[in-house]
């Protein structure tokens, strides 16, 4: 019996990543040409997707970095947005508020944040529209901020709100992986509104809509809540791993 329970799990680890990417235009083909089943086939090949990601994920498993001459220049970086925010007006007065399971909750300065290690990564940021760039992004660990705040060990998720009304969350392991960060550079200068000044998150394992902007809030938890995600609580994946 506990044979058959891990067959599935090894299963998945014998699939590579692009042979899983491969499968998700049939299953949405699927869905169209299946209208009586549509929504409950989408729904189970999301979450047999979302499974398989975490079981390719690993905290080793870097994202590719790539040289200074690979980036694609910054006029070039398409600027996604699903509304017209301009974040100048909130500038002056933001902090990064904190909450949930951590033991030092409250609210966190752009200062404070800068005090932590600086990393620089140039890594691709793939989006599901299906156009990908090389870009570079600074900030500092996720895994270092969380440190900071005292997050619980026992934490699953984490969620975040952002100024523009645009919200995510995440699994705690994709949160400490190495190369996540909460970026506040872009090309060595600091990020402009466009590219979600004064914070944004920047997760290389992740397709961009995981990549929130703006952020303003960050609630570490074990259990998530009804809105799960912008995009995802219309459909998308909660998971979203590449």
């Amino acid at each position: 019996m506990n044979n058959d329970r891990q067959r599935p799990a090894r299963q998945l680890k014998q699939m590579n990543r692009r042979e899983l990417l491969k499968l998700t235009p049939v299953l949405v083909v699927g869905a169209l040409t299946l209208p009586a089943f549509n929504e409950r086939l989408l729904k189970t090949g999301l979450d047999w997707t979302d499974r398989a990601a975490r079981a390719f994920f690993s905290p080793d498993r870097l994202a590719q970095t790539f040289s200074k001459h690979e980036l694609t220049p910054i006029e070039q970086f398409p600027i996604n947005s699903y509304s017209d925010y301009n974040p100048e007006n909130d500038l002056a007065s933001w902090t990064l508020i904190v909450e949930g399971m951590v033991a030092r909750p409250g609210q966190y300065t752009l200062d404070q944040i800068k005090a932590l290690p600086k990393q620089s990564q140039n890594v691709k940021h793939i989006c599901i529209e299906g156009w990908d760039v090389i870009g570079n992004f600074g900030g500092a660990r996720l895994s270092d901020f969380l440190q900071m705040v005292g997050a619980d060990p026992a934490a699953r998720y984490v969620e975040v709100a952002c100024l523009d009304d645009y919200y995510s969350s995440y699994d705690i392991e994709s949160c400490l992986h190495p190369q996540t960060l909460l970026c506040w550079e872009m090309y060595d200068q600091p990020l402009t509104p466009e590219h979600g000044a004064p914070l944004r998150l920047h997760m290389p394992v992740k397709l961009g809509y995981k990549s929130a902007k703006y952020i303003y809030s960050i609630r570490v938890s074990n259990v998530l809540g009804k809105e799960k995600g912008f995009w995802e609580d219309q459909g998308y994946s909660w998971y979203g791993g590449i």
